[in-house]
């Protein structure tokens, strides 16, 4: 699969600031000491694992930040799946640079793939359902673009962004209005015709108050698989159904085939292994 990178200008900024955290007070006191200020040197990025590409743009920027002469060429692009030993890219530029960005570079290039190949998974797992894997706000603090795009990357698809791009009411939410009803009637109230409305229940007789009141989408919150087959059938289409806890691995195809609409899973992004990719020196 391919897909547009995120935009360098989004990118950058993450990038800047975990070499700035790296370099600290002094810089590379280790190339400083070691290697010629002049000397050259050409690596490869390659995978030591199967999975999934995403993140090379970060490798990319790490380089060019300390050397914007350097010369970068993606091989295996984003999205893309690989076997231990494939090239991700190759690299040539100073020597310091080079050495001085491969931390931050395989950092994120690694943590990125890594929840590639775990989305890719998941949305194997459902292939042939009408289901669809999407990740949530767990996210690392400042990654969350990056890791957004990894999901995307793995074949899944983003849930909102942040606080301000849908309105998702939650059990305090609803706890502090009084009830599900009335929660949805006050959301569907305040919102703009292209903001969506999407409601949390934790059983059937709170799906069955929400509809009434006409929610774009039902957040059916640790259900059952019967509940959920009941669930789906309560609807009647109504609204698009979500379903979300309990899902792992082994969870996620017969919460699938009960038809559900969505399937969010918090793994994908706070718990997805670094993929292991290392830099060779050619």
């Amino acid at each position: 699969m391919t897909l547009s990178p995120l935009p360098d200008l989004l990118v950058r900024p993450i990038v800047d600031l975990a070499l700035a955290e790296d370099l600290g007070r002094a810089g590379d006191i280790t190339g400083q000491a070691c290697i010629d200020p002049d000397a050259r040197l050409s690596v490869a990025f390659a995978s030591r694992q199967d999975g999934r590409v995403s993140g090379l743009t970060c490798a990319r920027l790490a380089l060019a930040a300390m050397d914007p002469t350097a010369r970068f060429e993606i091989v295996t692009p984003d999205g893309a799946d690989v076997t231990p030993g494939a090239v991700l890219a190759r690299a040539e530029g100073n020597a310091r640079a080079v050495l001085i960005a491969e931390r931050t570079g395989l950092n994120l290039l690694g943590r990125m793939s890594g929840i590639a190949t775990l989305t890719r998974a998941y949305v194997r797992l459902v292939e042939g359902t009408s289901a669809t894997i999407v990740d949530t706000r767990k996210t690392t603090p400042g990654l969350r673009a990056l890791e957004k795009y990894a999901v995307r990357c793995g074949g899944g698809v983003n849930h909102r962004f942040g606080l301000d791009d849908a309105i998702l009411i939650k059990d305090n939410h609803v706890a502090a209005c009084g009830g599900v009803g009335e929660a949805v009637r006050r959301a569907r109230a305040h919102a703009g015709h292209l903001v969506k409305v999407e409601v949390e229940v934790d059983g059937l007789d709170q799906l069955e108050e929400a509809l009434k009141h006409g929610p774009d989408v039902v957040m059916l919150d640790n259900f059952s698989l019967a509940d959920l087959r009941a669930a789906v059938a309560l609807a009647k289409g109504r609204a698009v159904l979500e379903a979300s806890g309990g899902v792992n691995l082994t969870t996620v195809r017969a919460i699938a085939e009960t038809g559900v609409d969505v399937i969010s899973v918090g793994a994908l992004t706070h718990s997805a292994p670094v993929l292991d990719i290392g830099l060779d020196a050619n």
